[in-house]
């Protein structure tokens, strides 16, 4: 009678496999968790509007879209270090994977600085809401109202109606010309020999009717105020006055004011200054005429 015989598994074996399998799974499931931190993380970058403007949407949408890219870049990045790590655990080598990873991030730091430039210049202009859709800018020479605004672009139409499109890395310094108030200065040129008690009483008369005129009041902030004699000559004096309006509504209120200045001017038969401009030619000097010579006898 024959006995059949069984043979055992190999435990230590076994048990090494089981060990590496469950230092993998313990990889992606640390990785699924720093993921899900990412996504909580990323959200706090999100400015929710506190009103239904445009500006506030707008704003809330491009944060919207700055946590998407932070995540979706943070995301790659821990997926990538998680994989290798499990290939690590396989016994599989992952110096040459990091070889081609760091040439290639050599080559793209060579190839596209510029790019990269664009870009976190961009991040922080939308981080620190430096400007917005809608907003009124100033970028070097280029003024206008932002059309696009993107992590490597900003695109502004000026007052010709053209597009300008700046690369984000090469803003060094932005006025944003929108924000909580714009303010104007207006300068009234009046002739010498008129009082200036009669004409700083017209300039009041003028700026009263404009803050009491309902049309016009929601659009001032403050004034205009009579700043004083801004300058003064044989030929004129100038006062300035100030206003400050509502938001990129400085050129219509100044226009305004002018126009309410002269009837003001001309209901009282105050006259403004007449500068006459004269330009001097030189003339260049003729040549000595030659003696006439003497008629004969």
């Amino acid at each position: 009678m024959t006995s059949l015989s069984i043979p055992w598994p190999e435990w230590p074996e076994f048990t090494v496999n089981v060990s590496k399998l469950l230092a993998i799974i313990a990889i992606f499931f640390i990785a699924l968790l720093i993921n899900r931190f990412l996504r909580v993380l990323t959200k706090l970058v999100i400015k929710h509007a506190a009103t239904q403007s445009r500006a506030a949407q707008v704003r809330e949408q491009q944060t919207r879209t700055l946590a998407g890219v932070l995540y979706g870049s943070g995301s790659k990045v821990v997926w990538f270090v998680a994989v290798l790590t499990a290939l690590d655990q396989c016994h599989i080598s992952v110096a040459p994977a990091l070889t081609l990873a760091g040439l290639a991030s050599v080559a793209l730091g060579f190839g596209a600085q510029n790019l990269v430039r664009d870009l976190i210049t961009g991040f922080y202009i939308v981080l620190e809401d430096q400007f917005v859709i809608g907003d009124t800018i100033q970028i070097g020479d280029a003024t206008g109202r932002v059309e696009h605004l993107t992590l490597r672009r900003t695109v502004l139409r000026d007052a010709r109606g053209a597009l300008v499109t700046i690369a984000n890395g090469e803003i060094r310094t932005v006025s944003n010309l929108s924000r909580d108030w714009s303010q104007a200065f207006v300068d009234i040129s009046i002739a010498p020999e008129i009082s200036l008690e009669k004409t700083m009483q017209a300039l009041e008369s003028a700026a009263a009717e404009l803050r009491g005129d309902p049309s016009w009041s929601q659009a001032l902030v403050d004034g205009p105020r009579i700043l004083g004699v801004q300058a003064f000559d044989r030929s004129s004096s100038t006062v300035r006055l100030q206003v400050r309006t509502a938001p990129t509504r400085q050129d219509e209120v100044s226009r305004e004011l002018r126009r309410r200045v002269q009837i003001e001017f001309q209901r009282q038969g105050l006259p403004l200054s007449n500068v006459q401009r004269f330009e001097l030619v030189s003339a260049s000097p003729s040549p000595p005429e030659a003696p006439k010579p003497d008629k004969p006898n």
